[in-house]
């Protein structure tokens, strides 16, 4: 019986990740950031299930992101919007501003990602690792944009079949102020994308921002 349970427990933590994760693709970030708190053992449940997708993948790409880092000046200030478990902030020694909507750890920054509190071109690089999420991506974007330094890093980082069209992304990214660098698609499960802020957001990005809902099927 106690096997039994614990299967019954998995399904139900299984359920509710996939009600979670759906919510999050089909929600604003304002309105995501008022879900967990509300229901802040919620943010906790999704988490776990989002482990358990990453741990099947064959690479994580917070690792991708961290060999990056490592190779750049330890000077450089880092922006980690949805960080998550601080796993980047972990492995690095630079300056880590770690935002989300609720802490799994004691260096998060409760916040929506389309307000973090910093000064407006403060950051070297920022990071989204399978973090844009939400209705209000330009906003997220733009949010973005303000805290880089001119001349700054954007890294994304996102599931592969999230993109209907890289090209029209990256014509929209172009629109909100980043010139893409470098693209690495050698992952059938993610796009690494490096991005520079070449300026301040040039009006609506049109619909090559939109990014597909990835929803996990039942095991």
């Amino acid at each position: 019986s106690e096997a039994l349970r614990a299967r019954m427990e998995e399904r139900l933590l299984g359920a509710r990740f996939r009600y979670l994760n759906e919510r999050l693709y089909t929600s604003s970030s304002r309105e995501a950031a008022q879900l967990f708190r509300r229901d802040p053992e919620a943010f906790e449940i999704y988490h776990r299930g989002f482990a358990r997708q990453l741990a099947r993948w064959p690479q994580n790409p917070a690792d991708c992101i961290v060999r990056y880092l490592r190779r750049r000046p330890a000077s450089l200030v880092v922006a980690d919007f949805g960080c998550g478990d601080c796993r980047v902030a972990r492995s690095v020694p630079n300056r880590v501003h770690c935002f989300d909507l609720l802490p799994l750890c004691p260096r998060v920054t409760v916040c929506d990602m389309a307000q973090v509190p910093l000064e407006a071109e403060s950051v070297d690089v920022g990071i989204f690792c399978l973090a844009l999420m939400g209705t209000n991506l330009q906003e997220i974007l733009e949010e973005a944009n303000r805290v880089l330094k001119p001349g700054g890093t954007l890294l994304v980082a996102e599931v592969a079949s999230r993109f209907r069209s890289l090209p029209s992304f990256l014509r929209a990214m172009a629109q909100l102020g980043f010139s893409c660098l470098h693209k690495d698609l050698s992952s059938s499960f993610f796009y690494l994308l490096e991005f520079t802020k070449s300026g301040a957001p040039r009006g609506r990005p049109g619909p090559g921002l939109q990014l597909r809902p990835c929803l996990y099927k039942r095991r």
